[in-house]
């Protein structure tokens, strides 16, 4: 097959196809190549490092800055899809579960609907711990109430476990690792007891933590190692 033919089945027309190999941005067996006419095997050519051949189900962690919202479209709004190169955001990837537009931190994508699905269930005891900071000294009164599981207005959060990082008379930093994920939760969980949210971070999914060389904005595949730890976790 030609390679501008090869390069357009990663949803690029055969105009952008051209373009992004006379740009430098495919590759052949990991070797850029700019001859279009190129008679190459589809399965060996990518695009920006993504395969333009489906080989499989794709996982991807992402350091969700603040002001991006957890979706894959929004029509005014930067998207945490959009943050990946074109090549793969037409690749049907969606993200695991829901971070807040003013939420940092870790948010997996993938194209694997049904590890999504027994992610975010609590049903599966998938953990996510989060780093907060909040208004006001945090206390052991706050570590029980997180334990018992808080109370609020529509239900109440199951046990969660809140370990003290810092604590002052004007904010303190805490982890709080919980295994369900509802509508403004967390949030809603700290100014429950008292201490609103000054900020968040999700820190980790599960087993898989958020890579610390990756910057705000940056995003990375997940390893094969990464992979099976998820699998093991959803028991797939």
């Amino acid at each position: 097959m030609r390679l501008d033919k090869a390069v357009a089945l990663a949803g690029l027309t055969r105009s952008e196809a051209r373009k992004a190999i006379a740009a430098g941005r495919v590759q052949v067996d990991d070797q850029p190549v700019r001859d279009g006419s190129m008679q190459v095997d589809p399965r060996q050519v990518r695009v920006d490092g993504v395969q333009t051949v489906d080989a499989g189900a794709l996982y991807i962690m992402v350091h969700k800055p603040a002001g991006v919202v957890t979706a894959t479209e929004d029509r005014s709004l930067p998207t945490v899809v959009g943050l990946l190169p074109p090549t793969l955001q037409r690749r049907g990837l969606g993200p695991v579960g829901r971070l807040d537009r003013d939420v940092t931190g870790l948010v997996l994508l993938t194209t694997d609907g049904q590890m999504a699905h027994r992610l975010i269930s609590p049903r599966w005891k998938a953990e996510k711990l989060y780093r907060a900071r909040c208004e006001g000294r945090l206390s052991e009164a706050e570590v029980e109430a997180f334990e018992r599981g808080v109370a609020l207005s529509d239900f109440t959060a199951l046990p969660a476990r809140l370990t003290l990082l810092e604590a002052g008379d004007d904010c303190s930093v805490a982890d709080v690792i919980l295994t369900e994920g509802k509508f403004h939760q967390v949030k809603r969980m700290f100014a429950a007891v008292g201490h609103p949210l000054i900020a968040l971070k999700r820190l980790r999914i599960g087993p898989v933590a958020l890579d610390p060389a990756l910057e705000p904005g940056q995003w990375r595949y997940l390893t094969e190692a990464e992979v099976a730890a998820l699998r093991k976790q959803c028991q797939l």
